[in-house]
């Protein structure tokens, strides 16, 4: 079998994710190639696509959110709220729908609803939603307490909202609309999205998903994917299913010494990929560390996972050497302050710094 190492690896994926080579691209293409931006914070997601593009296209994401409307803002991957390219968002939700972590007595209890309640939210959601209405979290609390007459169900979504909502959005009943000044709103994807044509079959999915993230972070197990996906929350047969409902167009190769899935189009090229010796800045939660994890200790030293990964759930900015995590920054007093974890060229550092900081005046 075919044996790369995790230098070939890491150079590959930071050459397919435009790290290592910025491109003339929009932001919709960007979250493509990622298999989706995470947008928690939504600095963050804009930074990650900027800091890809050269040149920067300012206001890009925005455009594609809500004037082209090929990107959406909804919940995916780990129950996280992502940028997702419109015509393949779809997939992405049945899979991580496929969690099904809401029929678990423990889900329940934690949250106080239960599948029928999480049922009846989502029927007079999609009423509520079905004339094209974007609605704020309050004004769809009313919606759904209004349309069932259900003093329980006004009571979790007081108190759990967003998490009750997730189900919603991977069953396609809803996704981000245009916000109203601060406050957030919802929508139905079939009404705000040109082309939507709702939920494929699992077995369609699959490949589509499995595909997307293998083209920016393979070569990797199926548990590697199901780690990115859920955090190892399926089944461990139904994610051998979609791989092999995947088959078609994937490749095994051998990355110190584990056999890995990558696509077959792509094996050529890794091949041929040389260690890279670039510095780069990632801002935080980037989907190159986010797409391994931070227990992938070929990425991040495993003595300094806790400066990567911190509390509340928290990714840091991180500076890339060799492709390997080799410290975090911060911006600080309108500059950028690193914390290096070993020696790295300092001419690449402060031309790196100062691309950054351009990205953040």
């Amino acid at each position: 079998m075919t044996s790369v190492t995790w230098p070939q690896v890491l150079a590959w994926r930071m050459r397919r994710q435009f790290i290592e080579d910025p491109a003339d691209v929009p932001a919709e293409r960007v979250a493509r190639r990622l298999a989706g931006v995470q947008a928690q914070v939504a600095s963050s997601a804009e930074l990650a696509v900027a800091v890809r593009q050269a040149p920067v296209r300012q206001g890009d994401v925005r455009r594609a959110l809500l004037d082209e409307r090929t990107l959406v803002k909804t919940w995916a991957m780990r129950g996280t709220l992502h940028l997702m390219p419109a015509d393949e968002a779809a997939a992405f939700l049945v899979l991580c729908g496929a969690v099904r972590n809401w029929e678990k007595p423990s889900w329940q209890k934690t949250f106080g609803a239960t599948p029928a309640d999480l049922e009846a939210i989502a029927d007079a959601a999609r009423d509520a939603l079905s004339d094209g209405a974007s609605l704020t979290r309050e004004e769809l609390t009313t919606a759904v307490v209004e349309r069932t007459g259900s003093g329980h169900l006004a009571e979790v979504l007081g108190s759990g909202w967003g998490t009750l909502l997730k189900p919603l959005a991977w069953w396609g009943v809803l996704c981000h609309g245009p916000a109203q000044g601060t406050r957030v709103t919802f929508t139905a994807p079939e009404r705000w999205l040109p082309g939507w044509t709702g939920l494929p079959a699992i077995e369609d999915a699959a490949p589509t998903v499995i595909h997307r993230f293998l083209g920016a972070h393979g070569p990797a197990t199926p548990d590697m994917f199901d780690n990115w996906l859920m955090r190892k929350l399926n089944r461990k047969k139904d994610v051998r299913t979609w791989f092999a409902a995947a088959e078609d167009g994937l490749c095994t190769v051998e990355v110190d010494g584990v056999e890995m899935y990558m696509l077959e189009e792509h094996r050529d090229e890794l091949l041929e990929t040389a260690p890279s010796t670039s510095v780069r800045l990632l801002g935080a939660f980037d989907q190159y560390v986010l797409g391994a994890g931070t227990s992938a200790t070929y990425l991040v030293p495993g003595e300094r996972r806790k400066e990567v990964s911190r509390a509340a759930g928290w990714i840091s900015p991180v500076v890339l050497h060799e492709g390997r995590v080799a410290g975090v920054w911060e911006a600080k007093d309108g500059d950028v302050a690193v914390s290096p974890f070993e020696d790295v060229p300092a001419a690449p550092l402060k031309e790196e710094v100062s691309r950054l900081r351009s990205l953040l005046s």
